[in-house]
């Protein structure tokens, strides 16, 4: 996996060149809200709205520059495991952010899209998601793919069983199976593998993000920063990075 440590911590003023080629689609791994609201003193809820306000900043600055797809680690398949008052905190910032969504976002262009098992979700979540997406399904700018009770082996799994069922119903030939139907039995179907990924907080592994898309993807993992301190240069930073790697898709 190609690694960039960020030794300069936060980036000031960084802006990017006006001839630099921007990835297709960037996807992030959105961590350190917990262990920023723990350096400060603050119950974990804390960081995760403040994350949630950040998250809001980063997608539209990447609408604003012109990245057409944008991938975000919101809710992990393991994160239910996690102390049932932070999973409640989550659930209530969800709703709040969706509302939000439904209101705010209606005069702009960006597309929200729901990828995971949205079932494992209260009915009012699901409506909100669906309201949320529906409300955006005709405009044509960014697609914000939100990743929620989503995990890479899961989505997989879910693939692999919808295709077997096809094949049982005759809608399916298994000799018409290859890397690209597969791909088109994802959550991110009709959409480009992410060309970038980005993980703040120092952590040097995936977390089952993407894991079928990612075969190629570019990381940055950036050490000196948790995400809710994540800036805009941050994200600069990482996409200048990028542009720096060779990509050689297991070619010279």
């Amino acid at each position: 996996m190609p690694i960039f440590n960020n030794k300069k911590g936060k980036s000031e003023n960084l802006t990017l060149p006006s001839d630099i080629i921007l990835p297709k689609h960037i996807g992030i791994i959105m961590d350190g809200n917990g262990r920023w609201a723990k350096k400060r003193g603050l119950p974990r809820t804390a960081g995760h709205s403040v994350g949630s306000n950040t998250f809001k900043t980063i997608a539209r600055y990447c609408s604003e520059i012109g990245i057409k797809y944008l991938t975000v680690y919101a809710f992990s398949t393991e994160n239910w495991k996690r102390p049932q008052e932070e999973v409640i905190s989550l659930m209530k910032i969800f709703k709040s952010y969706m509302l939000e969504a439904i209101n705010e976002f209606k005069d702009e262009t960006i597309k929200i899209r729901f990828i995971g098992d949205t079932s494992k979700f209260s009915p009012e979540l699901q409506d909100l998601m669906k309201q949320t997406e529906e409300g955006g399904a005709d405009r044509d700018g960014m697609v914000l793919n939100i990743a929620v009770n989503y995990g890479g082996r899961a989505e997989i799994v879910t693939a692999v069983k919808q295709i077997c069922s096809d094949i049982e119903s005759g809608k399916l030939d298994k000799s018409s199976i290859d890397e690209k139907l597969i791909s088109d039995y994802l959550y991110t179907a009709d959409q480009p593998d992410p060309d970038l990924i980005i993980r703040p907080s120092g952590e040097y592994r995936t977390s089952n993000f993407l894991l079928w898309q990612s075969a190629y993807s570019e990381y940055v993992i950036m050490d000196n920063v948790l995400w809710p301190d994540f800036s805009k240069e941050n994200l600069n930073e990482a996409i200048i990075e990028y542009s720096k790697r060779n990509r050689r898709y297991g070619g010279i």
